[in-house]
């Protein structure tokens, strides 16, 4: 609909260079139109009938002739514009949408290798070169092209010959317009990769405020980004100088042909062979094929930006998750025995060397079972097998003898509740936050898992209650109280099963201690699986799993593995005699 519009717009466009002046020349020099050309029978009809007309009558009609025929083209003209803007704004809505689905389903993996502010990018800013090239470009290929081809139609039906000239001077604009185009490519690549380093460090600085302001390196960050940004800016310049190029070379070379066209057509202009306004029209014609070039130019260096955009677009687009579900996926029953590893071997990608080497242990169904060992010896890469964050490199992960491949995500997880030492909460409510995946949860259903956290009398001395916006990451609370909405948020899932990474590690005393009762109160009742870096809170496990260099090298409970655990027996007097 966009593209009829536009070739209607087009159609009044020219019926205006075409029919003004030579209409102009037979009011005001009572002059007949003179083409020095055979037409086709219907404008040779079309030509003696304007002939025939009484100038005077042609006076009064050809005002409102202008009016009606301005009329109509803008009309055109705000429908196609309308009309392409739409499906500009409808590709870029369906982009970001698959983008960002894309990212939802991608494995932490990928996340692990690429920055947050990057991936962003890739959203907002990469899309807005697709929109150009859409919006614009798309619209002034065809719009463009279009004139240019009535316009050439035109100038060869009023004078062929001389229109030849066309064909011999506007093809030298395409080798320097082409030339532009690939060197915008590679600009516009390094371009958009700067803008993904200014945002990467946006979010870094915005996020880390605390830590900038501590280490008092305000400075030395401003002189980051002002570096960053500075390259960002010469970046763009070149593109800008390569644009702004085009524009001059198409006008010269317009002027050249248009003196051309007036050397050679002002002769019979002057000999009474063509009439003057025949001549204005043909003129009008060769010099109107300037900004329609000009436009192509620009089309040319507008797809050549959305190009470099499109190829780090389709970077994310096809990328493939490592963990997948599969289409025959089963739905996982509720845990009834136990957690089993099977000889199982980790590493992040093929190249990279074992996190975890031939792991194997159960987890019966209601035990507390904790993971301790030395920082970096691949407990929180082996918990996260569990809820299949990422797939065992051999070896097999099963609940009750059911392996977590076989079964969807859904089912798993529904199945799972997980509170880290870093707690994550959202820019919203408190009631939102504690909601978050419970979405049919009640007001009474929040407040009683916030009781049950020992949240709800902290909540209810808020401003708005339950209703309080927390800011950014949970800025407005404290570590304690970010931990206990976390834990009332995993008491109002209800899991089966539970998985911690020691959630009480990065607090002090006081708010350690009520952490501490809100976790006791979610764990009962749960098959457990608790990352430990205080020993003195896993006495109480069931069993306890101390992993080595990815290698369990001591499993049972505290007061046998202080007998028969060398590496347990040291981290225990460390900590201790500390």
């Amino acid at each position: 609909m966009a593209l009829a519009m536009m070739f209607a717009a087009g159609i009044f466009e020219v019926f205006q260079l075409g029919m003004a002046p030579p209409m102009i020349d037979i009011i005001f020099n009572k002059k007949q139109m003179v083409i020095p050309n055979q037409l086709p029978p219907f404008l040779t009809d079309f030509v003696a009938r304007v002939n025939n007309i009484n100038p005077n009558t042609l006076f009064k009609l050809f005002p409102i002739i202008l009016i009606v025929g301005i009329a109509f083209k803008q009309l055109f003209v705000f429908l196609h514009q309308y009309l392409m803007n739409d499906v500009s704004q409808r590709v870029m809505r369906d982009i970001r949408v698959r983008l960002y689905d894309k990212m939802q389903n991608l494995s932490l993996d990928y996340f692990s290798e690429r920055r947050s502010g990057e991936l962003i990018s890739r959203i907002m800013n990469d899309v807005r070169f697709i929109e150009n090239a859409v919006s614009y470009a798309l619209t002034d290929l065809f719009k463009q092209s279009f004139m240019l081809v009535l316009f050439i139609v035109t100038a060869i039906v009023i004078y062929p010959i001389a229109a030849l000239i066309v064909f011999i001077v506007f093809p030298l604009v395409a080798w320097p317009l082409s030339r532009i185009g690939r060197r915008l490519k590679k600009i516009s690549q390094s371009t958009q990769e700067k803008m993904a380093d200014l945002n990467s460090q946006l979010m870094e600085t915005i996020q880390g405020v605390l830590l900038v302001k501590a280490f008092g390196t305000e400075n030395y960050e401003m002189n980051r980004f002002r570096a960053n940004n500075n390259a960002f800016y010469k970046l763009q310049m070149k593109s800008v100088k390569r644009m702004a190029f085009i524009s001059p070379i198409t006008e010269l070379i317009g002027a050249v042909c248009g003196a051309t066209m007036f050397y050679f057509i002002g002769r019979p202009v002057l000999e009474g062979e063509v009439s003057l306004g025949v001549f204005v029209l043909f003129f009008g014609c060769i010099m109107s094929l300037i900004s329609p070039i000009k436009k192509l130019g620009n089309v040319n260096a507008l797809t050549q930006q959305a190009l470099a955009a499109n190829q780090r677009i389709y970077d994310v687009l096809e990328s493939e998750p490592s963990v997948v579900e599969k289409p025959s996926a089963i739905t996982l029953p509720v845990m009834k025995e136990k957690i089993s590893f099977e000889h199982v071997d980790f590493k992040y990608n093929e190249d990279a060397e074992l996190v975890l080497k031939d792991v194997h242990f159960e987890i019966k169904k209601g035990e507390l079972v904790a993971i301790v060992g030395p920082t970096g010896t691949g407990k929180t890469t082996l918990v996260s097998l569990i809820p299949r964050f990422y797939d065992p490199s051999d070896g097999v992960v099963k609940i009750d003898g059911i392996d977590l491949k076989e079964v969807s995500f859904q089912s798993l997880r529904g199945q799972i509740g997980i509170v880290s030492q870093e707690t994550f909460l959202f820019n919203d409510t408190v009631k939102a936050n504690i909601g978050y995946g419970s979405s049919h949860a009640t007001q009474q259903e929040i407040e009683e898992a916030a009781k049950k956290a020992f949240a709800n009398q902290f909540v209810k001395e808020m401003p708005d209650g339950y209703g309080t916006v927390i800011g950014d990451r949970g800025f407005r609370l404290s570590g304690g109280e970010k931990q206990r909405i976390a834990i009332a948020r995993a008491i109002l899932r209800n899991p089966p099963i539970l998985l911690l990474d020691e959630a009480t590690s990065q607090l002090d005393s006081e708010s350690e201690k009520i952490v501490q009762e809100a976790l006791d109160k979610l764990m009962e009742g749960r098959t457990v699986v608790a990352i430990a870096h205080r020993l003195s809170t896993v006495k109480k496990a069931d069993k306890i799993i101390v992993l080595e260099k990815g290698r369990i090298v001591g499993m049972a409970p505290h007061e046998k593995l202080l007998e028969t655990c060398e590496l347990y027996r040291k981290l225990y007097q460390i900590q201790f005699h500390a």
